[in-house]
């Protein structure tokens, strides 16, 4: 997501500057004979910050792992219709077409046929919204928009609206 992983940046450059601006200070109080509580507020403060990169290193690294992982799943999914039937995918095949003349019938942007195909598959707006690298806010006003343009209630309706006649 590029406003956070800005955000997260700015913070942890910050945090990198803390940690070295505490560290040359403790060197120097060190060096100086600085009393003993100021050396441990010093030594406080460096410790905190480092934790905290520490923290957002690991948090960024879950969400790397996480939006992969997504995105493998997607990707066995696409590899999983290979080993169909013929006669299933020649019917998946036509309801793909069914449901993107529909999008185009509501008049959905790209952005909206986009989430919205992503919300038939069934994922949920954060998965959305890091497969698509954006943020989950944008997602869910993207999903309003489509059951607005669609005359629909919400997530359950606008799926049920392609299926529910099929059984």
């Amino acid at each position: 997501m590029p406003t956070r992983f800005n955000k997260e940046f700015i913070i942890t450059s910050v945090l990198m500057f803390v940690v070295i601006a505490s560290g040359l200070d403790l060197y120097t109080d060190l060096a100086h004979g600085a009393s003993g509580s100021h050396i441990l507020k010093e030594a406080l403060i460096l410790l905190l910050s480092a934790l905290l990169i520490i923290w957002i290193l690991y948090e960024q690294s879950q969400q790397t792992s996480e939006i992969q992982k997504l995105r493998q799943e997607l990707e066995l999914r696409n590899v999983g219709q290979d080993a169909m039937s013929d006669y299933v995918q020649g019917i998946r095949k036509q309801l793909s077409e069914v449901i993107a003349r529909q999008f185009v019938d509501w008049n959905m942007t790209s952005s909206e046929k986009e989430v919205g195909w992503l919300l038939l598959k069934g994922l949920s707006l954060r998965e959305i919204a890091a497969i698509r690298d954006t943020h989950e806010k944008t997602v869910r006003q993207q999903a309003s928009s489509i059951y607005k343009k669609a005359g629909l209630t919400g997530r359950h309706a606008f799926s049920a609206w392609f299926i529910e006649d099929l059984f």
